[in-house]
């Protein structure tokens, strides 16, 4: 994505005028008012009254963002309500002629805005940025009023405007085209669960006004490394910039030129980007034969096959004394091996400890196969590697294997089946046997998320999109709370009755206001003693991208600050295949059941 920095000065009518300054401050858009002559006359400056041939079509839809007079079309006073809407219908009505897809900003005056709702919902053209300040601006004026209450100090805090935008939200059918620009204000710099809370909405742009700004030694302007660390988290969600200034402020391009800076520091490049916030379905490695494409997607990931190298290099030099090295034999059996990737690793673990291994291949997929046999035949020519195309749970080998290696975890540990083809696969293993890995968790927490809220409700359309678990890279999203665990799998798993099903209730605290828009998942896992993968957010492998977090999707509601939510989730079996169904399970009712009997989302066995 490619960021803009928007530069926006009240009073300005010379539009053609204000787009050569911006442009030569390094800046890309200009925000201005629709309606110059509700702005001071300036001498200076032409006729504030403009018409639509002083710029071209490309460049009204492209350079300009129009902010909307700031009338109060909710206002109790009956003429004023009426003359507002009055002046935001002429306001729109020209802004929809001079710009078939562009933009228009309005900003949000407290939390009645029924009427505001309603005009926005008629508009068809275009986007709506609707402007929210952080925090309350009251709260900035008691600085100067020596009358202000504890009290009134307390409701002008919890007069939160988060709960002003949710509102409109609502009221607008959470519409794709409304989107919110975060203002800052230099006077009440938020705490980080608010920033965080935030970063779960559509979030266009944040405005930060000039008076942020302070000089350092080189006279040069900066910001305070507290608000480079909250504006760095907007800018880690793709948010867009506005500077805010006066007309005859003379440090443009250094503002310009610092916050490009910050983007350059805080914004994500690498090549995943284009899977940010896109659902997809689940990868199903036992039924479905994986491509070459899809394997080598895997292949680059840097931190897992060196991880597994490690575990393996690990438990040869458990089990092999360096006495026993060099006649004590190995077998190692690689459960699922795609085009060898684990299996590099294995050997790798065998030449770099001197130890003697045998390793069986054990792989379903016969294009897969013709890879590996290549493979074989190319470069472990001098290796002790057999090749079976078999499904690890019908093979019968011709010796039992030391070590167990294997990689069938998804997104959620489980989710790949990872349980059933091990706990299948157990008559391989000598009784002294290990696996690695030998235990997987899985996690989840209640998410907040209008991006991926309006992902699913885009494929509703077509299934029922919200008794699918999606595998995501998670982007604009908000914790509701930490990660929990939910589900164990040890293995290998020598109970004499085995049973995969599970089923838990956990309870979360919610810290702010918020929606709630699904369930994340997550999961770890242990290779070997203490060698771990995790993509849980509070223990992530640095580096590591091989998998992305699920996300179950629940119909939106508002929570409050204090509430407790329960979330119970269950995996369930029958004969031909595994799913996953999800609640909230909150009195005084429970919520929706999700994907009820794997009608939606299931695992084929």
């Amino acid at each position: 994505m490619n960021y803009y920095v928007c530069l926006h000065q009240e009073g300005v009518s010379n539009i053609p005028k204000l787009i050569e300054k911006a442009y030569a401050n390094n800046y890309n858009v200009v925000a201005i008012s629709i309606n110059p002559n509700t702005a001071p006359f300036d001498p200076h400056e032409s006729d504030p009254t403009y018409p639509a041939t002083i710029l071209n079509a490309t460049d009204w839809n492209s350079k300009v963002i129009f902010k909307l007079s700031d009338v109060n079309v909710d206002s109790p006073n009956v003429k004023l309500r009426e003359y507002s809407k009055e002046i935001l219908l002429r306001d729109i009505a020209w802004a929809e002629h001079l710009q078939n897809i562009g933009s228009v900003m309005v900003r949000l005056r407290g939390p009645e805005n029924t009427n505001l709702a309603e005009i926005v919902r008629s508009k068809t053209k275009g986007n709506w940025f609707i402007q929210v300040p952080i925090t309350n601006p009251e709260i900035a004026t008691f600085e100067h009023r020596k009358d202000a209450t504890e009290e009134d100090i307390s409701k002008a805090e919890a007069n939160d405007p988060w709960t002003w935008w949710n509102k409109l939200r609502f009221a607008v059918k959470q519409s794709p085209k409304v989107k919110v620009v975060v203002e800052l204000n230099d006077s009440d710099r938020p705490n980080m669960e608010t920033i965080r809370r935030w970063l779960g909405e559509p979030i266009e742009a944040i405005i930060i006004p000039s008076s942020l700004f302070v000089r350092n030694r080189s006279n040069y302007c900066v910001l305070k490394k507290e608000w480079q660390v909250i504006i760095g988290h907007f800018i880690s969600v793709r948010a867009n910039i506005i500077i805010s200034t006066n007309p005859n402020d003379k440090a443009l391009s250094q503002y310009a030129d610092y916050l490009k800076k910050l983007i350059n520091e805080n914004c994500d490049t690498h090549a995943l980007n284009s899977y940010e916030n896109m659902l997809e379905i689940p990868l199903q490695p036992l039924f479905d034969n994986l491509d070459s494409y899809t394997y080598e997607v895997f292949e680059t990931d840097p931190v897992k096959y060196k991880l597994y190298q490690d575990a393996v290099q690990a438990a040869l030099l458990d089990r092999v004394s360096e006495e026993e090295a060099k006649k004590k034999l190995t077998v190692v059996m690689l459960l699922g091996a795609g085009r060898g990737p684990i299996a590099r690793a294995i050997l790798n673990a065998a030449q770099i400890t001197n130890r003697q291994v045998r390793l069986y291949i054990i792989e379903k997929n016969p294009n897969a196969i013709r890879t590996l046999s290549h493979m074989v035949k190319t470069l472990w020519t001098n290796k002790d590697v057999h090749i079976f195309s078999k499904d690890m749970r019908d093979f019968s080998p011709p010796e039992l294997a030391d070590i167990l290696v294997s990689e069938l975890l998804g997104s959620f540990g489980d989710n790949e089946l990872s349980p059933e083809c091990l706990d299948g696969a157990l008559k391989l293993l000598k009784p002294d046997g290990i696996s690695i890995p030998y235990k997987s968790t899985s996690y989840i927490n209640p998410l907040m998320s209008v991006a991926l809220h309006q992902n699913v409700c885009q494929l509703a359309s077509t299934v029922p999109a919200f008794d699918y678990g999606y595998v995501v890279l998670l982007k604009n999203v908000y914790h509701i709370d930490e990660p929990q665990a939910l589900f164990e799998f040890t293995h290998p798993n020598r109970e004499d009755k085995i049973d995969n099903t599970r089923c838990k209730v956990l309870t979360f605290h919610v810290k702010k206001d918020c929606v709630m828009h699904g369930v994340g998942g997550y999961f770890d896992t242990h290779l070997y003693k203490d060698i771990c993968l995790s993509i849980n957010p509070l223990t992530h492998t640095a580096g590591m991208f091989s998998w992305f977090p699920m996300f179950f999707p629940t119909h939106p509601r508002t929570l409050k600050e204090g509430d407790t939510i329960s979330i119970k989730f269950s995996r369930c079996i029958d004969p031909d295949k595994i799913w996953y169904e999800w609640q909230v399970v909150n009195s005084p009712e429970d919520w929706e059941l999700h994907n009820k009997g794997g009608t939606g989302y299931n695992m084929r066995l």
